[in-house]
Formats: C-alpha cells, sequence, structure tokens
C-alpha cells in the first residue's frame, strides 16, 4: 500500500466511525453535536500518515541550502575580519619600515655632514703657521680668518666680528677689559691661544673660535645667540 493510499484509508475510517457515532446519537437520544469529536479524530488519523517522499525531500534541501547559506556568511564574515587584519598588520610593518628608512637617512646625512665638516677644519691653516707681521691691514686679517676658521662657519664667524670690533685686531673697550677681534673679556683670555694675542691677528682668531665652538657648538651657534642677546 503506498503513502497516500495509507492517509486515505485513515481518513477514510475516521469518517466511517463519526458517523456511527453521529447515528447512535440520535438513536439514544443524545442530540449533542458531534462535529468537534470528528475533527479530533480525523486529525488524530491524519497524524498517522507519513509525509510524502516529495515534501521530504524539499524540507531536507530547503534545509541543506539554509545552512550553507549560513556556512557561507560566517565563511565571508571570518575571510573579511581575517583581510582587515592583515592589512592592519601589514600598515603597521610598512610604517615601522618608513620610520626606520628615515631615521637611516638622517644618521647617514647627519655622518656626511660631520665628515664635511672635520674635512672642512683638516684643511684650515694653523694659526702659527702664518708669519708674525709688524701690523696687518683689515683683509689680510680677514684672509688669516678664512683660512682659519671652516669654510661653512666663516659668515657667522664673520658678522660677530663686525659687530664687536670691526675687525679691528687692536680694538680695546674703553669702559671694560673687552679686546681684539671677538673682544675677548678680559683681553688676557686669549693668552690660552697664545703669548702673543695682543698683537697677532691669528691668535685672536684662533682663541675665538675655539670659545664659540665650546660656548655655543660653533660660530654660526654663537651668531644666533648674539642675534637675540646683542652679545654672546
Amino acid at each position: 500500500m503506498s503513502r497516500i493510499s495509507v492517509r486515505g484509508f485513515a481518513v477514510a475510517s475516521a469518517t466511517a466511525v463519526t458517523a456511527v457515532g453521529a447515528v447512535t446519537g440520535v438513536a439514544s437520544g443524545n442530540t449533542a453535536p458531534a462535529s468537534d469529536d470528528a475533527e479530533a479524530t480525523a486529525s488524530d488519523a491524519t497524524l498517522l500518515a507519513d509525509i510524502p517522499a516529495g515534501a521530504q525531500a524539499q524540507v531536507q534541501t530547503a534545509s541543506l541550502t539554509q545552512q550553507a547559506d549560513s556556512q557561507a556568511i560566517a565563511a565571508d564574515a571570518t575571510a573579511k575580519k581575517d583581510a582587515e587584519e592583515a592589512a592592519r598588520k601589514q600598515a603597521a610593518e610598512d610604517a615601522i619600515a618608513k620610520q626606520k628608512a628615515a631615521e637611516k637617512a638622517e644618521r647617514e646625512a647627519k655622518e656626511r655632514k660631520e665628515a664635511q665638516e672635520a674635512a672642512s677644519r683638516s684643511a684650515t691653516r694653523d694659526p702659527s703657521s702664518f708669519p708674525a707681521q709688524a701690523s696687518y691691514s683689515i683683509s689680510e686679517v680677514q684672509d688669516m680668518a678664512r683660512q682659519i676658521v671652516p669654510a661653512d662657519q666663516f659668515q657667522c664667524f664673520s658678522n660677530i666680528v663686525d659687530h664687536e670690533s670691526s675687525w679691528n685686531y687692536r680694538a680695546d673697550n674703553p669702559t671694560s677689559d673687552a679686546y681684539g677681534l671677538v673682544q675677548a673679556l678680559p683681553g688676557s683670555k686669549m693668552s690660552s691661544a697664545g703669548a702673543d694675542w695682543a698683537t697677532n691677528p691669528a691668535t685672536q682668531i684662533k682663541w675665538g673660535l675655539s670659545y664659540m665652538d665650546g660656548r655655543y657648538g660653533s660660530p654660526c651657534g654663537a651668531w644666533e645667540f648674539w642675534q637675540a642677546n646683542n652679545w654672546y
């Protein structure tokens, strides 16, 4: 017997039982409606029948499709999250690499500058190499300074000397003991560079350069301070 025949048989049996009950009720004088009992009996009978094979297949297919859709959505969400995390990680690594490259470039530039400054200093003449003279003109003193002071610092050194003594190596401040090209105070400080500090501009230049380097890092550092304070 097929599944459909079973369902039909169950429904027919329930209908017959309902009909007999109705007749018996009339014969016994019981006039109460029997429709509710019939519906309940028919419903119970229907439950006895199996779900048709086609319907079962449709339900199973729908369930599998829904599961597949849910799994696909979950997989997409996971893949998106993984991609975002990978992108953030790559961005962080790129930023670190760029920072390291910038630091390396800055370090190399600083090393090149220091090497150039060292080469410039090594190319300058020692003050003691200049022959002593009874007197020196401004142009002679400036020429000596160009050979003693590093080229990239000469202009700053010159600016200070312009303001302090106008390149007069015998400049003597009447209101203080400041003396010479760079107006050392007192002038006797320059004896650390040579005993001829009062008459030799090369000795004064040597001392002035050493003072600016030691106190301000360079003549340009001294000139920057001078501009802000009108002294150094």
